[in-house]
């Protein structure tokens, strides 16, 4: 997890596949004998995907190899999408670009959120009493999305924004998560997805990944030293529905320019427990 100093940038992260989402890549193919499936819907989305951080712009021959499609049925694609305002021309390149209405896509989720209500106030203040970044986060296939934030004033803090997605098995959230799964359901979890070493310390083995779930189990919390970015840490603590079926986690990243692990367990981890406790006593059932 990204942490409020700059160090991320000399970490060591997996390349990902050009113009690739930060978790699964969107598939337009169809399940077998699933005679609702909606191809063109399917193909729709998977244009939307393939803008990113390093795919900002695009041309037509370059979305239909980023998609896999030809070069007519991404046309047809884009020529929907810019018909319904979710993609449109650069004035000055030419090239296509997502607009603002793709934002409405994620908002009316959001927006309806109970655990992004209920942590709002808790957010707040565990950041301001531990002088660092706050974030509720939800499982999402084999990652964890950002789902609210609340920075820190004390210092510069990197930009995470909603919907960063981060890989269960280096995160600090993502193992406080599935620390409360059933044992043979958090390893099939980790199975799902390659574990590769983002930097030295990452933990690349589903054993080696479930011992620290069985340590956050007896200890409330879960930790992560360097695994995703170097120079980052990450406390997390899981949060439950009413039902007491885990549903998120509240995180938070000291850099190791301003804590070493045993201290930062020591200070910040009983406030992310108290702050996770908390946001679990307003959540529903459902």
């Amino acid at each position: 997890m990204r942490s409020n100093t700059a160090s991320h940038l000399f970490s060591e992260p997996a390349a990902l596949p050009a113009a690739a989402a930060p978790s699964e890549a969107l598939s337009a193919s169809a399940p077998p004998s699933d005679s609702l499936f909606n191809l063109s819907l399917a193909k729709g989305l998977q244009v939307l995907c393939a803008f990113n951080a390093a795919h900002r712009s695009m041309t037509l021959a370059e979305i239909a190899q980023a998609t896999g499609m030809t070069k007519a049925s991404a046309q047809r694609s884009v020529h929907t999408l810019q018909a319904l305002g979710y993609i449109g021309k650069h004035p000055s390149t030419r090239r296509f670009v997502l607009l603002p209405r793709v934002v409405e896509l994620g908002f009316n989720y959001l927006d309806a959120h109970p655990m992004i209500s209920a942590a709002h106030t808790y957010l707040a203040q565990l950041a301001r009493q531990s002088g660092e970044t706050a974030t509720l986060s939800e499982p999402a296939g084999t990652h964890m999305v950002y789902l609210a934030q609340v920075l820190t004033t004390q210092h510069i803090p990197v930009l995470t924004p909603v919907g960063t997605q981060v890989p269960l098995y280096a995160s600090s959230c993502g193992r406080a998560y599935l620390s409360q799964l059933p044992a043979q359901e958090a390893r099939k979890r980790l199975q799902q997805a390659p574990l590769p070493a983002r930097t030295r310390a990452t933990l690349t083995t589903v054993d080696a990944v479930m011992e620290r779930l069985a340590l956050c189990q007896q200890t409330g919390y879960a930790t992560n030293c360097e695994e995703l970015f170097l120079g980052d840490m990450g406390i997390a603590a899981p949060v439950f529905n009413a039902r007491g079926v885990v549903v998120g986690a509240i995180h938070l990243a000291p850099p190791t320019s301003r804590w070493n692990m045993a201290d930062a367990q020591q200070a910040l981890a009983p406030l992310v427990i108290e702050c996770a406790r908390a946001v679990s006593q307003l959540l529903p059932a459902d």
